[in-house]
């Protein structure tokens, strides 16, 4: 049974949707905790009321990244996870923190990467003219937004679509694309070779 911590800065709906998917697929891991850089963040009372464990530490209390970084990991290994699950997790991580959970961290980012890293996809999306938008899971290395890719969902841009439209359709197809993700991990079904992430199932790693 594989353990798993999920960091979040906010709603944390990703999250919301990996722990509804993990209690009703029966996966072999459980949740271990849920943390947020934010004693606000609104997914710190859905984790609780599903009985998962809940911790926050707060950026605002360190004077600088690394000293935030060393503590957020010193509270994530109080938990022994096997996988490490950014959902919303608006912090730039530094080279130590990556290096230590290599492997075995996921993100998910709302554009269909190496295209729109960084904030404010949809909106860089509708003003470039892109005809498509997305989200991409990946593992986490230390250049923000990189790593290998895991899956990619993709969405098509409507005429009259604004950011708020388009984050919305994008949103739908991540919640379920980054719980089968996770999935794949649990169940040892991902394998990294030459930087690109190979599905050993089979099952698809396009989502639309």
């Amino acid at each position: 049974m594989k353990s798993i911590v999920i960091l979040i800065s906010g709603r944390g709906s990703n999250m919301e949707a990996i722990v509804k998917a993990c209690a009703a697929e029966g996966w072999p891991a459980r949740i271990a905790a849920v943390i947020s850089n934010r004693p606000d963040a609104a997914g710190l009372a859905f984790a609780a009321s599903h009985g998962i464990a809940t911790a926050v530490v707060d950026h605002k209390a360190f004077p600088d990244r690394a000293s935030f970084d060393a503590e957020l990991a010193r509270v994530i290994d109080g938990y022994t996870p096997d996988l490490l699950v950014l959902a919303g997790f608006m912090r730039i991580l530094t080279p130590e923190f990556t290096r230590h959970y290599e492997g075995r961290m996921l993100n998910i980012h709302p554009s269909l990467l190496p295209a729109f890293t960084g904030l404010h996809t949809h909106q860089r999306a509708l003003e470039a003219g892109c005809r498509f938008a997305g989200a991409t899971v990946h593992f986490v290395t230390a250049e923000l937004d990189h790593g290998p890719i895991v899956a990619q969902a993709v969405a098509p841009i409507l005429a009259g679509d604004d950011e708020a439209a388009l984050s919305a359709r994008v949103l739908g197809l991540e919640h379920r694309m980054y719980p089968r993700a996770v999935r794949w991990f649990v169940q040892d079904q991902l394998r990294i070779e030459g930087g690109r992430v190979q599905q050993l199932a089979g099952e698809s790693q396009s989502f639309s």
